[in-house]
């Protein structure tokens, strides 16, 4: 490890930082109705689309009927991206003639874009056209992202409010984050992809001639305008299969600047956001140290692991003056190859610049224990800040036990109902992830996709259903996923990742918005000091590690120790 890995390391932090206060007071404009400079603009074409769907923007819902709408909005987008991909060789604009997707896949594609997830058992560029792409792909990029920023901002309204039953309306919050929010920036950010070399085009695959003479395809097509909004919207899918380690994806070193501080703006500034719509700055100021403390650490276990390098490499003669090369970029190098990892397994993105598979064992087991964490550090746009609340929510939980009252939130009292739901919430993810893993690891149909047999190939399992519980998408690269187990096991792994944690907390945000806000009390705990959020990285910590070490010390663990030992499977 090296001062200036770490001074780039900052520097694309200290650039979110900055980014999170004046983007997160704009979000709290957008989402409390307030004017905005964009207002004159956007305000016609939202009423426009609220008037075609008969949405009176006054009318709000209780915490059953927004679950309602968003169960329905997203079951309608998962038919109609299912249906764009099995009949995508008889749809226009596909120049390069591939055929349509089979059911198996085409299950898993619906359901990984439309919870956010964007897991590609497939390579982009060899299979999907570019209207699969466009309406298909990118179309679920930008309202998954919305949807998660609707369910966030009626949970803040649960705190908000004091007395009565309604949490917003599902189809304004979706409109006001789509038009608002995220076209805005995509647009920007597309604009300057395109500017840095990205290609934007809809012609098909062109031939280019090499050095050597050689005759090359080489695949192109709309990528600039995807990939703003699969970092914007923490999506994560890649137009091409090396995802953001193609040089027409992330060309140059500041077009990975960039990428890594399109991923985190927004679901920081939402936790920002979310401490100003309370009314208390300081607890967002809170909740955004505890995942960068977590972020930081997290990149520099990675950067250390990379850095120390390989013996087994080292012991047939490549150079360890470098550390772990294998599957990285040379243009990225050590440092934002360990830094884009954290930052996209902290939140729920998915994209990769490297090879996580090519990772030391130890430099692999942090992604994977980051997802495991429940990816709130900061989490996806709108699904960090929800996953955060309901950690925070435990913490008081144990604070309340510590002082001998009943634990409070915000002015909101945390009883029963809340931790059987917050709990309920957080249990999703071991039963997702440690049921599945356990089956694919002894079944035939499961181990016979392990490309690396040993250890490695049960952490290539696990970080599999990881990935897809927690609506990631990343992979370790080596398993087959493109089966019909992976792909239906895995399907249903993001949808069971992504509603059955969402449902929950809307309950959570139904059973709180009911109860007065209370004036804080000599006995109350309070969650916007430095105590409270050691407290809650203290919590975060321990239910992952009780959850998901047992699997972990199988997999990357013991694959540590066989390394040192000099031995691989």
């Amino acid at each position: 490890m090296t001062f200036f890995g770490w001074l780039q390391i900052g520097f694309v932090l200290v650039a979110v930082l900055l980014l999170a206060k004046p983007l997160g007071l704009y979000l709290a404009r957008v989402f409390t109705g307030e004017r905005t400079f964009l207002f004159p603009v956007v305000d016609p074409v939202e009423r426009g689309f609220l008037a075609l769907a008969g949405v009176r923007a006054g009318k709000e819902q209780n915490w059953l009927g927004y679950a309602g709408s968003m169960l329905m909005f997203s079951l309608l987008g998962f038919l109609a991206l299912y249906a764009i991909l099995r009949l995508q060789n008889v749809l226009p604009l596909n120049p390069q003639g591939f055929p349509a997707l089979p059911p198996d896949l085409a299950f898993n594609t619906a359901a990984s874009f439309v919870t956010n997830t964007n897991w590609q058992s497939f390579g982009g560029e060899t299979t999907m056209s570019h209207l699969s792409q466009m309406l298909g792909l990118t179309v679920q990029n930008f309202v998954s992202a919305a949807t998660g920023i609707a369910v966030a901002m009626a949970l803040t309204r649960a705190f908000m409010r004091s007395g009565g039953s309604a949490i917003g309306n599902f189809w304004v919050d979706l409109t006001r984050a789509t038009l608002y929010v995220l076209l805005p920036l995509a647009i920007v950010v597309a604009l300057v992809f395109v500017a840095l070399g990205l290609p934007q085009s809809l012609d098909a695959n062109f031939v280019a001639t090499t050095l050597e003479g050689a005759q090359q395809t080489i695949a192109s097509g709309p990528v600039a305008s995807q990939e703003a909004i699969k970092q914007l919207g923490t999506n994560g899918g890649g137009f091409f299969n090396v995802n953001a380690a193609h040089p027409f994806e992330n060309p140059t070193a500041f077009s990975n600047y960039l990428n890594i501080v399109a991923m985190l703006s927004i679901s920081a500034a939402l936790v920002y956001a979310f401490g100003q719509m309370v009314g208390s700055r300081r607890q967002g100021w809170a909740l955004i140290s505890v995942t960068v403390i977590l972020l930081v650490i997290g990149t520099g276990a990675i950067y250390w692991a990379e850095t120390y390098g390989n013996p087994l490499l080292s012991a047939v003669g490549v150079d360890p003056s470098m550390g772990n090369m294998e599957g990285k970029e040379v243009r990225f190098g050590q440092a934002m190859s360990a830094l884009y990892a954290a930052v996209t397994t902290g939140l729920s993105n998915g994209g990769v610049n490297a090879m996580h598979s090519s990772l030391t064992p130890l430099g692999g087991l942090v992604p994977m224990f980051l997802m495991q964490l429940g990816e709130v550090l900061p989490g996806g746009v709108g699904s960090g800040l929800y996953g955060l609340v309901v950690f925070a929510i435990l913490a008081v939980f144990v604070a309340g036990l510590m002082v001998g009252r009943t634990p409070e939130f915000l002015g909101k009292k945390i009883e029963a109902r809340e931790m059987k739901l917050a709990m309920l919430a957080v249990l999703i993810l071991p039963l997702t992830i440690l049921g599945f893993t356990s089956v694919s690891a002894v079944a035939e149909f499961g181990t016979s996709s392990i490309l690396t047999p040993g250890p490695h190939g049960l952490s290539e399992i696990l970080y599999a259903y990881t990935s897809a519980a927690g609506n990631n998408g990343s992979a370790f690269g080596g398993l087959t996923a493109n089966t019909l187990w992976y792909n239906c096991t895995l399907g249903i792994a993001m949808l069971l990742g992504r509603f059955a944690y969402i449902v929950p907390v809307l309950a959570i945000a139904g059973a709180l918005v009911k109860k007065p806000r209370i004036a804080p009390s000599s006995g109350t705990f309070p969650t916007d000091r430095p105590l409270f959020a050691g407290l809650l990285i203290g919590i975060i910590l321990i239910l992952g590690g009780l959850q998901f070490f047992p699997a972990l010390a199988l997999g990357p663990v013991v694959e540590h120790f066989v390394m040192l030992a000099g031995q691989s499977f």
